[in-house]
């Protein structure tokens, strides 16, 4: 194929050849899928009905949890499809809101983990001043802020992508569209464009990690200055779930894109993708409930 502007398709990797294996995978990420949307479900009714919840921090759970289940249903419906009718093909534009929607919603919560980290920085180091820095209004705004720049992070990098020229067939060594498998289809030197914006991605992530490390680090400091054990034990239980999620979904999509070249192989590539579009979404809600109460009280 010359170029990317006689594409009507592209492929994507088929996790197994034979038929009773497809199902098998259908009948897992389907199970897995209903997990994470039961989840994520029921962290958005609590938080929206029980009016106990409508507190800073649950409003940006609420935002995690939409996010999640955005996340996870960018890909794993179209697998599933995939399996079921024994075809790999998914159509150009099919493949661009792909990568528009996952960079959007994947930028969407590294932001809105960011902007939680700070919710409990304040709540622990600044509690008496909590109320007026974290008003209805600051949150409105942050999170507004955390959408917006992400939605804008997302459209760069999907135009950006798809307007270098593709030459090099319209097989995705991925079972759903990934840039850096894109890349490989580019023409000559014309994906150095794109892999810089991608360093500057992971450099603008990397930047909001140390923010969370430091915000934690001041946190801890302040924690176990707490006389009380009682006290303590509810610091750590407000922060231990944001800090396991932040964890996992760091760990997951370091191991996917910053992984050395000689490590690079197929089967490893779709593992960590596995890893990080499946698994965090389906276990954040497990961290945030099963060590608060309030919310399990709620639910």
């Amino acid at each position: 194929m010359s170029n990317s502007s006689s594409l009507n398709e592209f492929l994507l990797l088929a996790f197994a050849d034979t038929w009773e294996l497809q199902l098998l995978q259908f009948a897992l990420f389907l199970g897995i899928y209903l997990a994470a949307l039961l989840g994520n479900g029921l962290i958005i009714t609590a938080v929206a009905c029980d009016h106990h919840l409508h507190t800073p921090m649950y409003f940006f759970l609420l935002n995690l949890s939409v996010l999640d289940l955005g996340f996870i249903s960018t890909t794993v419906p179209k697998s599933m499809a995939n399996s079921l009718w024994d075809t790999r093909a998914i159509s150009y534009s099919g493949c661009a809101a792909q990568v528009f929607l996952l960079f959007f919603l994947l930028g969407g919560e590294y932001s809105v983990l960011t902007v939680m980290a700070y919710d409990r920085y304040v709540a622990i180091c600044r509690p008496l001043h909590y109320g007026t820095i974290m008003g209805s209004r600051a949150c409105v705004k942050m999170t507004a802020a955390a959408w917006g720049a992400s939605f804008l992070y997302s459209v760069m990098h999907t135009a950006n992508t798809f307007s270098i020229p593709l030459c090099q067939g319209n097989i995705v060594d991925q079972f759903f569209c990934e840039i850096p498998q894109i890349l490989k289809l580019s023409c000559s030197d014309s994906y150095l464009r794109e892999a810089g914006l991608i360093v500057v991605s992971l450099c603008l992530v990397f930047g909001c990690f140390i923010f969370i490390v430091l915000s934690y680090v001041q946190i801890f400091t302040v924690v176990l200055r707490i006389p009380s054990e009682q006290g303590r034990h509810k610091a750590f239980s407000m922060c231990l779930p944001h800090l396991a999620v932040v964890s996992l979904l760091i760990s997951t999509t370091f191991s996917a894109y910053l992984k050395p070249p000689s490590l690079s192989s197929p089967a490893l590539d779709l593992v960590l993708a596995v890893l990080y579009t499946l698994v965090p979404p389906t276990v954040n809600p497990l961290i945030y409930s099963m060590r608060n109460k309030e919310v399990k009280d709620s639910l």
